[in-house]
């Protein structure tokens, strides 16, 4: 990982850590959590798991990096870390990909997300 990646995610880590507790949400701690440990224990999710287990609608969270296998069919919103590219253009044509900064700042009490890992 290179060094401005490597930034990135301390920051993030430590804003998830920070919101989780200053609003009592153990959500952003688990994901933080997640996110700490090497890339090669983190969580990867295919797309047809997000298939499978996603409502319409519902917002999904992945600790680590979403791959291209399978396809969507439902409208959700996706964020994560990483995404293969695949995965992203996969995602944009049936529902949304957002950030996990920007997740977290229009969604501080984590309310109606859900982790798929």
């Amino acid at each position: 990982m290179n060094i401005l990646k490597h930034k990135q995610l301390t920051k993030l880590i430590s804003e998830l850590k920070k919101n989780s507790i200053v609003n009592n949400v153990k959500i952003w701690k688990r994901v933080a959590m997640d996110l700490e440990k090497p890339s090669r224990n983190r969580r990867a999710v295919n797309l047809f798991k997000i298939e499978k287990y996603a409502k319409e609608n519902e917002t999904i969270i992945v600790p680590g990096k979403v791959l291209g296998t399978g396809e969507l069919t439902k409208k959700v919103t996706v964020v994560a870390f990483n995404f293969s590219d695949s995965a992203f253009k996969k995602i944009k044509e049936k529902g949304s990909v957002v950030s996990i900064e920007e997740l977290l700042k229009s969604n501080p009490k984590g309310k109606k997300v859900r982790i798929i890992g």
